[in-house]
């Protein structure tokens, strides 16, 4: 039995900017969530973006995936096709350049993911 929790982050793209999305507990993150039965990693960041900010978003492609204790990460190039990214589930969300990624108060996993970003999209 596979004890590791498998999810998709969103990585948004637009105008050369990255979405990010502060959650209730304070801390940063790419918005995403768990992938459920079925559903690959593009279809779950999809489906995620949809529920958490009724945004409907063009998963373009996995750009790397990450492991970080009992977590898999996949982040996913996305873009927005319809809606604001209004946010339902979380304090605040920001758009950032590539060289702004590091100012902000990651979760754990997601440091790592922005870190990795400037090296795969720079």
């Amino acid at each position: 039995m596979d004890s590791m929790l498998h999810v998709s982050a969103a990585v948004i793209m637009d105008k050369g900017r990255i979405f990010a999305a502060q959650k209730k507990d304070g801390g940063w993150e790419f918005p995403g969530g768990k992938r459920e039965e079925g559903e690959d990693a593009l279809q779950t960041a999809v489906r995620e973006i949809q529920e958490e900010f009724g945004t409907t978003i063009e998963a373009e492609r996995l750009l790397f995936t990450i492991e970080y204790k009992d977590l898999v990460m996949d982040c996913v190039l996305c873009h927005i096709v319809d809606g604001g990214l209004e946010p339902r589930e979380h304090l605040s969300t920001k758009w950032l350049s590539l060289d702004e990624l590091e100012a902000l108060d990651w979760l754990p996993a997601d440091r790592i993911v922005a870190a990795r970003l400037h090296d795969v999209l720079g």
